[in-house]
């Protein structure tokens, strides 16, 4: 099998990234690769951070006989495992790394200054606050005492309802009688 290592086209229109793969020569370009060597993202603004390989592993793929496209022997010269521009990829790398960062700080700042209400599961807390019982306490005793006295009140219309019943079925027997 004809082995080539060549960029496969993500992203968006306007907005490309690339990722370096082995993959057979007859797939198409965009097709099933055999294994993912790196990525390449020509919109990153630190030019020597655009470009991430796997070295050992391509050094692995050329040395049983796999052709890289004309792009990605440029990259392999520049950022593969013995490349000339692996220090001013560590220190780009490092440089967007602290912007990231900061990025990161700054939007956590703002999403902090933002108060979220807080929605948490009941079951997630298994203990209540002190506060937070007492404040309970009062409602769950206000409710048993409106369900005892719901409870005698029920057992009372049952009570009566039988007894009611019984009173229209005794008069009926009763008009039998005195006819």
């Amino acid at each position: 099998m004809a082995v080539k290592i060549r960029l496969k086209k993500m992203g968006r229109s306007h907005r490309p990234f690339f990722r370096v793969c082995a993959m057979d020569v007859r797939s198409p370009r965009d097709g099933r690769v055999i294994e993912e060597l790196g990525t390449y993202d020509p919109m990153v603004p630190e030019t020597d951070a655009r470009a991430i390989l796997n070295g050992e592993r391509i050094s692995y793929w050329l040395g049983v006989g796999a052709q890289p496209s004309p792009k990605v022997g440029t990259l392999i010269k520049k950022y593969g495992a013995e490349g000339s521009h692996l220090e001013a990829q560590a220190e780009a790398i490092g440089r967007l790394g602290d912007r990231r960062a900061s990025a990161i700080e700054s939007a956590r700042a703002a999403a902090s200054s933002v108060k979220m209400p807080d929605v948490t599961k009941p079951s997630e807390d298994p203990a209540p606050a002190e506060g937070e019982a007492t404040a309970d306490a009062p409602k769950a005793e206000g409710e048993e005492a409106k369900t005892d006295d719901a409870a005698p009140a029920a057992e009372e219309a049952k009570a009566e309802a039988p007894a009611a019943e019984d009173k229209p079925a005794e008069a009926a027997t009763e008009e039998k009688k005195a006819e």
